[in-house]
């Protein structure tokens, strides 16, 4: 789908850094003049938002991962149609933390072999894809410490434990390979500049491309 926008998506397991380092390239792209949306998933709009709540709270085994899928894309479907393409049409920079990616790793991957299931009502109600997806990479043990020790009630998924990282990380690094034309790989183990830093640098050779 063509766009006059540039839509940036970050990926990474929990506790990766992801959203700290969306919230830098959003400031440092808005104080370079551009028009800045930032957003996440699952959410990103009033009833997207509603379903965060559902997806991401209360115990584990709340949902099987087929119920997931269902309830992952039809907040993506609100928040496509809400949010991202009235930006993206308008000539906005969408930074959204996470996307479609996740999806085909939390539940196509990690709790099953359904990630056919989710390319399937990707294609059929979203057939979007980020112009550039920014992995942050990092050690499965460090990053959950991280995650856990954040004050949030969005911790179902980091109930899984570690396990279910070490899968997250291995996938989302195969995820990499296979989408090799629109994800770049940056190690996060090292301090939040040097981090920003290669990130605005991927983003700048996109913006002038």
């Amino acid at each position: 789908m063509s766009h006059a926008g540039l839509f940036i998506s970050f990926e990474g397991i929990d506790g990766s850094g992801k959203s700290t380092q969306a919230r830098a390239l959003a400031d440092a792209l808005q104080a370079d003049g551009h028009q800045v949306v930032l957003t996440r998933e699952p959410g990103g709009s009033p009833g997207a938002e509603e379903i965060r709540a559902l997806v991401l709270q209360g115990d584990a085994d709340r949902w099987s991962a087929e119920t997931e899928i269902l309830l992952f894309t039809a907040a993506r479907r609100d928040h496509l149609e809400r949010t991202i393409l009235p930006a993206l049409k308008a000539g906005k920079v969408v930074i959204c933390d996470r996307f479609a990616d996740s999806t085909r790793m939390y539940q196509g991957l990690s709790r099953g072999d359904l990630r056919g299931v989710v390319d399937d009502l990707h294609a059929l109600m979203i057939g979007v894809e980020p112009d550039l997806t920014i992995l942050i990479d990092m050690d499965p043990a460090r990053s959950l410490d991280r995650a856990l020790a954040q004050p949030t009630q969005d911790l179902r998924f980091e109930s899984f434990g570690e396990d279910l990282q070490r899968q997250m990380r291995s996938g989302f690094l195969a995820l990499a390979e296979e989408f090799s034309n629109r994800f770049v790989v940056i190690d996060g183990t090292r301090g939040i500049d040097d981090v920003a830093h290669d990130v605005q640098a991927a983003v700048a050779a996109h913006l002038t491309s």
